[in-house]
């Protein structure tokens, strides 16, 4: 049932399996990773505070504990994510939207994997990069164009693949911004182009990143650190086709609002994927795309479980939303009622979240607090719980 609260939560697993996991791979995990881990054993319950409502009339009382606000679990992003939304409601456009997607091919994302901050930060540049300069071409669209960018580094079954969803408004800019230059009707930019010159962009970071000594080979990768090996990868890596794909435009900007509020705040595992959960490890949903996109289950003993989800930890500080043309930070609002105005465009309104969507511990205000649960009334704080002293919070990396 869509919106019920799921049977089974990713912490399960970290609570009951966590410790042993630790153990197993004590000194092979990064500080970031077993701070995850922590952040999402503790969410909602006592380790991290919280507080007493009371309800008003029938003196209902429950307990609400603290989320930990840890931008990788699953428990915390749909609050992160409404928030969000509600600023970008603000910048869409009456025009058609288009969904490309850019991804790292497999000898690249394991070289991504040991250099996360380097290697993601370059798939962010390179495919802004790449529709940009493709967008500006007299010979395709001519223009400025904007892009919301979001990392993605999970398939289905938690493998790492690394890849940015790019969200781009159907037109652009002229040179001297003094008209709005629409795409043709359905069709964005050359895929077959936008690959080339992404391919080769990428390769050629990637390269200066390697001269620069900025990349690091570990494991089954140590030998690319002789450059004969690591050339060998690149002109490899040159002959073979780069993924990038444009999937069909969105219907308008509702449905651009939808698909955001579903992937901006995306974690690599939902709670409501899992099917079970016990001493064995976790049996949990997947789509598997080259079998017609059919749903499939699919178990995992509890280490690989959690060693694959770990994959997914974004180094402190990366941000993994990022705007780019007209849409980048320092000019979007200004750029955006010239577009409006060139457009004869009134801005969208924006429309919050139900209040009853919120989870309790996010909601401070007491008119949006969840009624009582018996009789439906005002629930009031009666008591503070005490959680991590300040300046020893806890987990936050978001």
């Amino acid at each position: 049932m869509p919106g019920a609260r799921p049977v089974f939560e990713v912490a399960d697993i970290f609570r009951q399996h966590g410790d042993a996991f630790r153990v197993a791979h004590a000194g092979h995990l990064s500080r970031s990773q077993l701070r995850v881990m922590g952040a999402i054993e503790a969410c909602r319950t006592a380790a991290l505070g919280g507080h007493v409502e009371c309800c008003v009339d029938c003196r209902h009382q429950r307990i609400s504990y603290n989320s930990c606000r840890d931008r990788h679990c699953p428990k915390c992003q749909s609050t992160a994510a409404r928030e969000w939304l509600s600023a970008r409601a603000a910048d869409l456009l009456p025009v058609e939207y288009f969904h490309v997607v850019f991804t790292l091919p497999a000898p690249v994302a394991a070289i991504a994997y040991h250099n996360k901050a380097t290697v993601y930060a370059m798939l962010f540049e390179t495919a802004a990069e790449t529709l940009k300069t493709i967008a500006a071409d007299e010979r395709h669209l001519g223009a400025e164009i904007g892009a919301i960018m979001v990392l993605h580094t999970w398939g289905q079954t938690l493998t790492h693949h690394p890849h940015v969803h790019c969200i781009v408004p159907g037109g652009g800019l002229s040179a001297h911004g003094d008209r709005w230059i629409a795409c043709r009707l359905g069709f964005f930019l050359p895929v077959r182009v936008l690959s080339r010159l992404y391919r080769r962009l990428f390769l050629e970071k990637l390269s200066a990143a390697y001269r620069a000594d900025k990349l690091r080979f570990f494991g089954n990768l140590k030998h690319l650190s002789d450059h004969s090996a690591f050339d060998a990868v690149l002109t490899s890596l040159r002959r073979v086709e780069w993924l990038v794909y444009a999937k069909r435009p969105f219907a308008g900007p509702e449905q651009v609002l939808a698909y955001l509020a579903r992937y901006t705040h995306r974690v690599a595992i939902s709670n409501h994927r899992l099917l079970a959960v016990d001493n064995d490890g976790a049996t949990f949903s997947w789509r598997d795309y080259r079998d017609g996109a059919r749903m499939k289950s699919m178990t995992l003993a509890a280490n690989e479980f959690i060693r694959r989800f770990l994959l997914h930890v974004l180094p402190d500080g990366f941000q993994r939303i990022r705007h780019y043309g007209f849409l980048a930070n320092g000019h979007r609002r200004a750029k955006l009622m010239l577009i409006r105005r060139l457009l004869a465009a009134t801005p969208p309104s924006i429309v919050d979240e139900a209040p009853e969507q919120q989870p309790a511990c996010a909601v401070a205000d007491s008119s949006q607090r969840p009624p009582c649960p018996c009789c439906g009334s005002r629930m009031v704080v009666i008591e503070i719980l005490p959680g991590p002293r300040r300046g020893n919070r806890g987990p936050d990396t978001s």
